[in-house]
């Protein structure tokens, strides 16, 4: 079973765990601005939506604390695409 992402600011990174595999979306933050610029998901994890619940979950974390992103991240933006009702959070 999938526990919740959370952010690991020590590392930079949104992670989540699940199945022994961990899935991590790395991110720079500054001046209210959360950049995400590598999404990893290990091999064994592909394929079965680890990746998505991960940026949905940073995503949620974002919009919690007030801030915008940018998608430099391919996964990121194509999770975008697919999914307009976060595109509030993208910084113009």
């Amino acid at each position: 079973m999938s526990s919740a992402v959370h952010d690991n600011p020590a590392l930079s990174r949104f992670e989540l765990d699940a199945s022994g595999v961990k899935a991590v979306a790395n991110y720079r933050l500054a001046n209210g601005v959360m950049t995400f610029t590598h999404t990893e998901v290990p091999e064994a994890a592909r394929h079965n939506g680890m990746g998505s619940r991960l940026i949905q979950g940073a995503l949620e974390a974002v919009r919690g604390r007030g801030l915008k992103i940018v998608p430099r991240c391919a996964f990121v933006r194509a999770f975008l695409e697919k999914h307009p009702e976060f595109s509030d959070l993208v910084a113009h």
